[in-house]
């Protein structure tokens, strides 16, 4: 039985207690009432439309990077996996394992579990056993009076069972078990939004420093090039068909390529030390060999909008989190109601150890007890005020955690997609680049052009070059932040249940880490 007292557009109404209020707890006794107000998973806002907005299937321009078909498809499980790449599957594997941020939020996972057994364990009795033994000496008045006392030394020795209940008549211990439930269920899905914002930092790490290893490549080739130039400007300038201006002008461009080529140390190792914390190692013992490879972003499911609320562990997080809010006012309104508690004792006192465990010695007691609050000047009414406020400020985060899960993937489909076009566009800029650069080579190598027009023509296919390169990366990127912000391959169907979360962990997960 549920009893509602709220209106969450109105006030608390506060029931008022005397003599009908008592015989109504004693029904509520047999009964197991609960009060407060039923949960009701609030709306938000989902598109109708079947595609979203920035989905390539929507743009008939859109030649190259596609997401795939069929679009109501799904990621489940590795999701890392679409990208083909097995040194990253190899890395993702010891990130599941060794990451200390997963770690912790899986302790946070256990502790909120250990909540629920500790709230459940208010259902039953509390029994208590002990034993005393006391000696105590009184004097005696002088004798002859008629108040005349006699004095002397007693033993007293005691062995009693206390047990005492107070029962969930209205449903407080039952709201607080529905509270710390759906707050491991937040847990649960927390522990999964970190588990996936781990991945995607490892994926996008990756990535960067293949980009890296690729920029690299590119300086490792202009230094060369670079070097061969010199020597041509020096021929030349022997030979007296070249200025000295020329050739410290080739020198200046060689020497900035290298050192261009040497800051590209710096992030590498940085992206790599990176990589080493997220896996759980010393950035002193762990490495990643050069591997200059830059690969087109993969088809990626997408889904279709009406799924996404089922695949986001955030969404799921913020969801239980107003069920655990909901709980939390029917623990307030319980405060309205008595509290009966019944206790009893038993057990034996004698003063002679000797016969403390005789049927002569036995003692006992039994009896009921309620109490009630009669005035709190508005405490109890202040305080459900504040716990429906709460719930209500979380379904606005969690209407707006819905809200930014959609923009996030319209972002990363409209960046994805256009970055391809961009890409397009900057390798026909590339091969532009790269031809006049051998025009301009062969007019200088043959006296035609000095080589400061060379030069701007070097300078030219380098930064277009580059550009190519980085945009090759943040498309990667992009790719990534694609996959996590579709929630990677997890759903709604993965997270605990009530009585899973319920249920005591394993033995190894319930021991000191060493």
């Amino acid at each position: 039985m549920n009893i509602k007292n709220t209106d969450f557009e109105g006030a608390p109404h506060e029931p008022s207690f005397g003599l009908c209020g008592f015989i109504t707890a004693l029904l509520f006794l047999s009964l197991g009432c609960t009060v407060g107000p039923h949960y009701h998973k609030p709306q938000a806002t989902v598109p109708a439309a079947p595609n979203y907005k920035e989905s390539p299937l929507n743009f008939q321009d859109t030649e190259g990077w596609k997401v795939a078909s069929p679009q109501d498809a799904m990621l489940h499980g590795n999701w890392w996996e679409i990208f083909n790449q097995p040194e990253l599957n190899e890395l993702e594997s010891q990130l599941n394992i060794n990451n200390q941020n997963i770690k912790l939020f899986f302790e946070n996972y256990l502790a909120s579990r250990a909540l629920i057994r500790e709230a459940r364990a208010q259902y039953y009795p509390t029994v208590t056993i002990g034993a005393s033994a006391t000696r105590s000496h009184t004097a005696g008045t002088a004798s002859g009076g008629a108040g005349a006392t006699g004095g002397g030394t007693f033993s007293d020795f005691s062995l009693p069972l206390d047990v005492s209940w107070a029962p969930d008549l209205f449903g407080r211990v039952r709201n607080q078990v529905r509270e710390f439930q759906a707050n491991a269920q937040v847990s649960a899905a927390d522990l999964e939004n970190e588990r996936l914002l781990e991945q995607a930092t490892l994926a996008e790490t990756y990535f960067e420093i293949r980009g890296q290893d690729a920029l690299q490549e590119l300086l490792n080739a202009t230094v060369k090039a670079d070097e061969e130039l010199v020597e041509l400007a020096k021929t030349r300038y022997e030979v007296g068909t070249d200025t000295e201006v020329s050739v410290q002008q080739a020198i200046q461009t060689l020497e900035s390529a290298r050192a261009s080529a040497t800051n590209i140390g710096i992030l590498r190792a940085q992206y790599e030390h990176a990589i080493a914390t997220l896996l759980g190692k010393a950035a002193t013992d762990f490495g990643i060999p050069v591997k200059p490879l830059l690969v087109q972003p993969p088809a990626i499911p997408t889904g279709t909008p009406s799924q996404l609320l089922e695949r986001r562990p955030d969404i799921a997080a913020a969801e239980r989190q107003m069920a655990s809010a909901n709980a939390v006012i029917g623990i307030g309104y319980a405060a309205y109601y008595p509290t009966l508690t019944l206790s009893a004792s038993g057990g034996f006192a004698s003063s002679a150890i000797s016969k403390l465990l005789n049927a002569a010695s036995r003692v006992w007691s039994v009896g009921p007890s309620v109490s009630e609050t009669v005035f709190d000047a508005g405490l109890r009414r202040a305080t459900i005020e504040q716990y429906v406020a709460q719930y209500n400020a979380d379904v606005a985060s969690y209407r707006q955690t819905v809200l930014a899960a959609f923009q996030q993937v319209e972002d990363y489909l409209a960046e994805t997609r256009i970055l391809w076009n961009e890409i397009q566009q900057e390798q026909a800029s590339v091969t532009a680049a790269q031809k006049a650069y051998e025009l301009e080579k062969a007019r200088y190598e043959t006296g035609l052009d000095p080589y400061l027009n060379l030069l701007t023509t070097q300078t030219a296919l380098l930064n277009t070059q580059q550009v190519l390169v980085q945009s090759q990366v943040q498309q990667m990127s992009s790719a990534v932040l694609l996959v996590e912000a579709l929630g990677g391959g997890w759903d709604i169907s993965q997270l605990p249940t009530t009585q899973q979360v319920t249920q005591r962990p394993p033995q190894d997960q319930r021991t000191i880490t060493k």
